[in-house]
């Protein structure tokens, strides 16, 4: 992978957006690889296509490129709130790729996939409507919280410069492809609870130190009025997708560690 960026394409361009974008999507489309299959390359959307940026001919996966020449913090400025929260709720929200490149020497730093089926609306956060005086007043965007989503929903393509092995990236998706057929709600607290798992940093683990979750997850989770029983249904998921043990009295251990934290 060479992660060289080519400024030059963007020669005719004024706009740091416009150059941004011309750039940084003519690396992806000649140099990224699917990691939902084994296709070696993505293909960019038709031009004026909404939402989605590049597809997998082969397995049909869909993205979104996020780039930016500083390094992704907690959360993303994506587009309009309710178009977001409509597709996760449908179940088609893109993937997303956030690619974070130096601008000096025009070289990719660190580049991440998140797998849609990680996608829920515990990590999308509305903004406040824009002024009556704005041109567009009254639209409401929203942020994706990037600390919201477990580890092992923050894929890493590349680390500090550095590419990580195809194979290895791949079977980071992988481990989670079984929360494609789940519905929203579904994904969303599997999610979260393997996220306060992953923050436990301990390789076992007491059901009493996920109960010490409860006000968050009721939190993001307003509707369910029974949050310690739901905690223990996504335990059993994650137990019966070898992401845990449970050997008897409340006790945990984790078998399968965020493959590239």
């Amino acid at each position: 992978m060479d992660l060289r960026l080519d400024p030059l394409l963007a020669a005719s361009y004024t706009s740091r957006a416009q150059i941004a974008r011309v750039v940084t999507e003519t690396w992806v489309r000649e140099q990224l690889y699917c990691p939902a299959c084994d296709n070696d390359s993505l293909e960019p959307t038709p031009t004026g296509t909404k939402v989605v940026d590049f597809s997998c001919d082969s397995c049909e996966e869909i993205f979104q490129l996020k780039s930016q020449r500083r390094p992704f913090g907690s959360k993303v400025t994506d587009a309009a709130f309710g178009p977001m929260v409509e597709r996760i709720t449908s179940s088609i929200a893109p993937s997303f790729l956030f690619l974070h490149y130096a601008a000096d020497s025009w070289l990719v730093r660190d580049l991440l996939f998140v797998p849609r089926f990680f996608l829920s609306h515990s990590v999308i956060e509305r903004r406040r409507a824009l002024p009556a005086w704005a041109r567009r007043a009254g639209w409401v965007g929203c942020n994706i919280l990037l600390s919201s989503l477990p580890l092992d929903a923050r894929i890493p393509v590349v680390r500090a410069g550095t590419p990580l092995p195809e194979e290895t990236v791949r079977d980071a998706w992988r481990r989670f492809d079984f929360l494609r057929g789940d519905d929203p709600e579904s994904r969303g607290w599997m999610a979260d609870v393997l996220g306060c798992v992953r923050e436990l940093r301990q390789e076992t683990f007491r059901l009493s130190d996920v109960y010490a979750f409860e006000l968050r997850l009721a939190r993001l989770h307003p509707l369910n009025r029974n949050v310690r029983p739901k905690i223990r249904q996504q335990l059993q998921v994650l137990r019966d997708h070898g992401v845990l043990n449970f050997f008897g009295q409340g006790r945990y251990r984790v078998l399968l560690l965020p493959s590239l934290a």
